[in-house]
């Protein structure tokens, strides 16, 4: 038995001293060059545009208000059930939202969620915080989810 902790703790040894060499020869895995298309998201959300048919959104500095009270009937019909306006709830609080993610990505989000949790990074790590609850498609039309945008604004 001694023989057997004896060995295991000779083992040990060698690999803490080979495994905390200085040497660089090879770099490590989380060294390796990542695809731009991922620096870019990672380094700034805001350039990430999503996956789906938004990838230009025009917004007037003052809100449209008759566009955002529309927006707000539509999310009170169809969003209600999984996101509250301002705390999390089965799906991410939107308020602040556009402070986070471009107004592409978030009505491509709404537009498109099956196609943006399977391949944008961004909405994959949004679906494991929240324990795997996928968006569910609403079939909203591009009008209906810029309102939402748009009412999303007056958070």
């Amino acid at each position: 038995m001694k023989n057997l902790a004896s060995s295991l703790i000779a083992l040990l040894l060698l690999i803490g001293v080979f495994g905390c060499s200085s040497d660089k020869s090879e770099p490590a895995a989380s060294d390796a060059p990542k695809p731009k298309s991922m620096l870019a998201e990672e380094a700034d959300p805001m350039t990430n545009k999503g996956i789906g048919p938004i990838t230009s959104v025009e917004m007037s500095a003052a809100v449209d208000q008759a566009l955002a009270a529309k927006g707000e009937d539509i999310y009170a019909k169809m969003c209600m059930a999984c996101h509250k306006p301002t705390e999390k709830f089965i799906g991410p609080a939107p308020k602040g939202v556009l402070d986070r993610r471009s107004p592409e990505w978030v009505m491509n989000m709404i537009l498109n969620p099956e196609q943006m949790v399977k391949e944008d990074p961004i909405a994959k790590k949004l679906l494991m915080e929240f324990n795997g609850s996928p968006m569910a498609n609403q079939h909203l039309t591009e009008d209906d989810a810029r309102a939402v945008l748009e009412y999303f604004r007056t958070l």
